[in-house]
């Protein structure tokens, strides 16, 4: 009996020790999608580099690189085939990550001089159809171009992308999706004569709340990106990070079950309080400062530690983004990257994972 008490004993305290070392769920990375001609490559990159280094998480980002069945006119050139997806999808699944897939709604809808796929094939949907993508970009710019957004109000705009949102989440047999929907600059504007007048914060939870529903009636949850609900000049963290528009106080009106991906890159801005403090989970984002990152790791760390039985499983973790491809972050992950093609991600990357554990 006594060893058998001691066995239990020693078990709980060998559980806790874990749990100190791990104290948050989430350690996850959020990487554009492979092309088709690295796909395999990645696939071994994810089992023989990622899961060793404790990534329980993989967040895509696929938007139309994907050969979609219910729109093919919106597929990019050379898409993903399915067989590349499930072949991923099998690779996370053995080694217990997590897969989810990004669209991006709503915003980033162009960039720079090009639009995206929705907007070159159904331009009707254009929030801002009097701007017109410049042959060469620059920021600052006169029409506050950065990204067009689609119009959330217009009668057709999610018959399309539902239908993409529920291919491709059927696809990576997953039970999220991203929705990106960040720095949105681009709502309630004048050349929109649905949206003109209405509030940007309303049209902006509006969007969030309607994506949402219909991702649960299908099991599913919402992932965004945070800053459309940080407001950026009261907080001093600015237009990138924050908003200036006025959608910040959406985050009153966004159902709480969405799931927050906090990113800041230059400092380590203490905002997953922000949105645990409203009842959101939280995640927070680094990408290429390892000094940063090690500090918001080490900020959530202590969020976790001092934070009472209902706010603690709100500070879901870790999720280190990249901005440059797939292949770009391995070959500099795997130090055959040229200097001047070097991916900074993948040094913060390295840094994070050693503490991370």
């Amino acid at each position: 009996m006594k060893a058998t008490l001691f066995t239990i004993l020693l078990l709980s305290v060998s559980l806790s020790m874990l749990k100190a070392e791990s104290p948050y769920p989430v350690r996850g990375l959020c990487i554009a999608a492979p092309s088709v001609d690295v796909a395999d490559e990645f696939a071994r990159f994810i089992e023989t580099e990622l899961a060793p280094a404790g990534v329980n998480l993989l967040i895509l980002r696929v938007d139309y690189n994907y050969e979609y069945e219910s729109h093919p006119e919106l597929r990019s050139e050379n898409p993903l085939t399915k067989s590349n997806v499930k072949m991923l999808v099998e690779v996370c699944r053995k080694n217990n990550i997590r897969l989810i897939p990004q669209v991006n709604l709503l915003g980033h809808q162009s960039w720079h001089g090009t639009a995206g796929k929705l907007l070159e094939v159904y331009p009707e949907f254009d929030e801002t159809p009097q701007v017109k993508l410049p042959e060469n970009y620059e920021w600052p710019n006169e029409d506050g171009l950065y990204c067009k957004s689609y119009c959330p109000l217009h009668p057709e705009v999610h018959d399309v992308v539902f239908d993409i949102v529920d291919e491709i989440t059927e696809v990576f047999e997953t039970d999220a999706f991203h929705a990106g929907m960040d720095e949105v600059f681009y709502i309630a504007h004048e050349q929109c004569t649905r949206c003109y007048g209405k509030d940007p914060a309303e049209l902006f939870a509006g969007e969030v709340t309607k994506i949402r529903n219909h991702l649960n009636n299908n099991g599913k949850d919402l992932w965004i990106w945070g800053d459309r609900l940080i407001d950026g000049k009261t907080t001093g963290i600015g237009l990138w990070e924050g908003s200036y528009n006025n959608t910040h106080r959406a985050i009153d009106l966004i159902p709480k079950d969405v799931v927050i991906c906090d990113w800041h890159y230059e400092r380590p801005d203490p905002t997953a309080f922000l949105f645990a403090s409203k009842g959101l989970r939280v995640l927070t984002c680094p990408w290429r400062n390892p000094e940063v990152a090690v500090e918001q790791e080490k900020m959530m760390r202590g969020f976790i530690q001092g934070a009472t039985m209902e706010m603690k499983p709100r500070y879901q973790g870790m999720l280190q983004t990249v901005w440059g491809s797939a292949k770009g972050f391995m070959e500099s992950y795997n130090g055959t990257a040229t200097p001047e093609r070097a991916d900074k991600s993948a040094d913060c990357f390295r840094e994070l994972a050693k503490v991370w554990k």
